[in-house]
């Protein structure tokens, strides 16, 4: 098989030549397109998610070499998430070559964070597949070697830090609610609401509910603190 032009361009931007090129085309099938003779990138995804963990988690260690496993863990969820995998997917352009079925091209599936973060995931595996763990490794240091250095020394997410700082004064963890998702299907926006239970809340939107969690938590946070300085 030989790769098409846009495959082969793709290839080039993450830096990998394929032995066996079926394995990029997998990995760029969604399931929504995938036949029998169609593999889709699910079996590829499950596999990428723990070649991108092991590499990820190596990196760390050598990156600060006496960090306890209290401030590694939060980092290493920083870097694996599915939002981190879509952000690398959209600067190498994978939502331009995936193979998607009508229905999901109809519904902006090229620009689903959840898809192309899956789609990442199974490119990784492809390349582990194809090349062996060096390759595999070189290729993730290459697209996530900014993103490794600008972590945050205490990397937990803005919901993690309000709950302990909730937990600290006694209080039970913050409620979220989801208040209202306008937009079209393929590009909602979440408005969500956080509350404490001393009655200190903050309401945020986002494109993703998890999102819209995470900055409603931040900005009560920033409050909060701003109040006790």
């Amino acid at each position: 098989m030989k790769l098409s032009g846009d495959l082969l361009a793709f290839a080039g931007r993450i830096g990998h030549t394929f032995r066996t090129p079926e394995l990029l085309v997998q990995a760029v099938t969604h399931a929504s397109i995938s036949s029998t003779t169609r593999p889709d990138n699910q079996r590829l995804e499950f596999l990428g998610d723990r070649v991108l963990g092991l590499v990820m988690a190596e990196a760390l260690l050598a990156a600060d070499t006496r960090a306890a496993e209290g401030l590694l863990a939060p980092r290493f969820n920083a870097l694996v998430r599915k939002e981190a995998c879509a952000d690398v997917a959209r600067e190498l352009g994978l939502g331009d070559v995936l193979k998607l079925g009508r229905s999901e091209m109809m519904s902006g599936g090229r620009r689903k964070e959840a898809l192309l973060g899956d789609a990442m995931e199974a490119v990784i595996a492809a390349v582990y597949l194809d090349g062996g763990f060096d390759a595999a490794r070189d290729v993730v240091l290459r697209h996530w070697s900014g993103r490794i250095g600008a972590v945050q020394a205490d990397a937990r997410d803005a919901k993690t830090a309000l709950q302990e700082w909730a937990q600290a004064r006694g209080q039970v963890p913050p409620t979220y609610t989801e208040m209202g998702r306008d937009g079209p299907d393929h590009q909602p926006v979440f408005t969500v609401e956080v509350r404490l239970a001393s009655g200190e809340g903050e309401i945020a939107r986002s494109g993703t509910k998890r999102a819209a969690e995470q900055a409603a938590a931040k900005a009560l946070l920033a409050r909060l603190e701003k109040r006790n300085d």
